[in-house]
């Protein structure tokens, strides 16, 4: 859910993010993809995503679980058919998204990519330039758009987050050691100068794979769906089995277990100053207070704020976009 806030400041910058995932996600989706549905009451704008109670790869992480080489294996082929989806839509995903916080599993252990609220889209023959992302995540040309004020970057980025989320759930740390608190220059020389250090446990066609992912000229790195099935280390990949679920799955999360952190699910009741347990007193409140005068100003302003939610906010029918639009797909 996405609460609209009454002060400008936070208004623009959460109505700006909603009106960007609701567009991303108003396309039709892959099995991959986490999807969506809105809608919208007087005072908030709900989003509701498909019910994947495997919780996420981060939480995995956190549990000391050990993920197995084949059971990543599949997280990067799924993760592949979905880069390759939202690319063939001139998306891109950016840094702040393609990490294991991001990848859910379903309860049979298939991975799906969710949170679309900074990705962008581009057409043919145009660059992105914001500094976007969780800098862990972000590919080295992102850092260099921002210093040199380059050429911008593409659907390149997405891939080498896709690397770096792989190397992570393997061996439960990142290729780079970089931190929020980084300076951009920092890190392009960490770049420059720093090479990853591999497990000599991998299989050796599993490191030249990584490798093509986490190359730092874009020009030479893996972004493709093609590319990726040119690597030895998928070549015995069936990716129509892939894309239609039917991939056995190296890791089941148990049914029985709860697979998040109880405490955030208290966070509504506990912290958040408008719960929704509350909202029906709350909303009684406001329309009484909205019939005094000294609120009309304000109404006036939260009147035009709303319309423009509202003009730019389109409704997803998921079930009617799966029958008008999805078509067979063969990925051999």
């Amino acid at each position: 859910m996405v609460t609209i806030s009454h002060t400008t400041h936070q208004f623009t910058r959460r109505a700006i993010c909603m009106l960007n995932e609701s567009c991303v996600m108003s396309l039709p989706l892959t099995s991959d993809l986490c999807s969506r549905y809105s809608f919208q009451d007087e005072e908030d704008m709900f989003m509701v995503v498909d019910l994947l109670l495997g919780g996420d790869l981060r939480y995995h992480l956190q549990q000391n679980v050990q993920f197995t080489e084949d059971a990543v294996k599949l997280y990067l082929c799924e993760m592949t058919l979905a880069l390759d989806y939202l690319q063939s839509q001139h998306i891109i995903h950016r840094g702040v998204d393609i990490k294991p916080d991001n990848i859910l599993l379903d309860e049979q252990g298939h991975a799906h990519l969710t949170d679309f609220n900074i990705a962008t889209i581009i057409k043919d023959g145009e660059r992105a330039t914001a500094l976007a992302g969780t800098k862990p995540y972000m590919a080295p040309e992102i850092f260099q758009s921002f210093v040199s004020g380059g050429t911008g970057y593409a659907f390149e980025v997405d891939w080498w987050s896709l690397g770096v989320t792989i190397f992570e759930v393997l061996r439960s740390w990142r290729p780079y050691d970089i931190h929020a608190s980084n300076s951009v220059e920092s890190l392009l020389q960490l770049f420059s100068t720093v090479s990853v250090q591999y497990s000599s446990s991998w299989h050796k066609d599993l490191v030249s794979l990584l490798r093509k992912l986490l190359t730092v000229n874009p020009e030479h790195r893996f972004c493709s769906l093609a590319q990726m099935q040119t690597a030895p280390y998928l070549s015995d990949v069936n990716w129509d089995d892939v894309y239609e679920k039917k991939m056995e799955p190296g890791f089941v999360p148990n049914k029985g277990r709860l697979h998040c952190d109880p405490t955030f699910e208290l966070e509504e009741m506990i912290l958040e100053s408008r719960p929704l347990h509350k909202k029906k007193k709350r909303l009684a409140k406001n329309r009484s207070r909205d019939n005094s005068k000294d609120s009309q100003s304000e109404n006036e302003y939260l009147q035009e704020c709303l319309e423009v939610v509202q003009q730019e906010f389109m409704i997803f029918n998921r079930e009617k976009e799966y029958s008008n639009c999805f078509r067979s797909v063969s990925y051999k």
